[in-house]
């Protein structure tokens, strides 16, 4: 594969999965417009889910069946799951499933502990901030979500420009980040979630994202290897 090609489908990969990214970001920020409802409806869902040995499939195929039959009251059925869940209305032994980190780390059971601050102090040196007017805690599943995407544009462009040493220690940050603000406690948020959660399609939503979260490790290692690749061709 040539230097070309090989830059070329690093960075096709990293658009797939910014939008990935992004499209999970949307899925627990708030309850679903029935515009996005249609969009989402309208997506190639079906050739996803029936795509062998993809840990993504079953997810898929959870919210393509749902989507198949929607109707008047979809959009209404499917806030009225979403805020039970993760508005947090509906508890599961005494416990909310709001997808707030700080309510699973350091002991959990608070919002905006010890890792809405730390993740607050990411943001701010990467000069990122979260939209004035949301009155939500920086460590928000969504946020985490959209930071990540805007991590892999980031990372896209410098792989464009050839600055490969800059990428590496990009993708070595978002690694960190990853590890320590989404894989370290989203299992445990699934698990209750899905004691809540009362829709086909946001069992479907756990389940992509716990397959996406269990495939990110191995991406961002092969994504640091390609990147080692890349650099020592350029050096040559």
């Amino acid at each position: 594969m040539s230097e070309d090609l090989q830059t070329e489908v690093v960075r096709k990969t990293l658009g797939d999965r910014a939008a990935l990214y992004r499209m999970l970001a949307q899925l627990y920020f708030k309850p679903l417009t029935q515009e996005q409802i249609d969009a989402l409806a309208e997506a190639d869902l079906a050739v996803i889910a029936s795509e062998d040995g993809s840990p993504f499939a079953d997810g898929y195929n959870d919210l393509y069946r749902y989507l198949r039959k929607r109707n008047t009251g979809t959009r209404q059925e499917l806030a009225s799951d979403y805020t039970a869940t993760f508005y947090g209305t509906q508890t599961y032994k005494g416990r909310t499933a709001q997808p707030f980190e700080s309510l699973y780390r350091y002991g959990g059971g608070f919002v905006m502990g010890e890792a809405s601050g730390e993740v607050h102090r990411v943001f701010r040196e990467s000069y990122v901030r979260v939209r004035e007017g949301l009155d939500l805690p920086d460590d928000h599943l969504s946020f985490l979500f959209e930071f990540m995407a805007r991590q892999c544009d980031g990372l896209s462009d410098l792989i464009a420009d050839g600055r490969f040493d800059e990428a590496l220690q990009s993708v070595r940050e978002q690694q960190a980040f990853f590890d320590a603000h989404v894989a370290s406690w989203f299992p445990r948020f699934k698990a209750l979630a899905s004691k809540l959660v009362s829709t086909r399609f946001y069992r479907g939503c756990l389940k992509i994202t716990q397959a996406f979260v269990e495939d990110e490790p191995d991406a961002m290692a092969q994504l640091e290897n390609d990147l080692e690749d890349l650099r020592s061709r350029k050096a040559a």
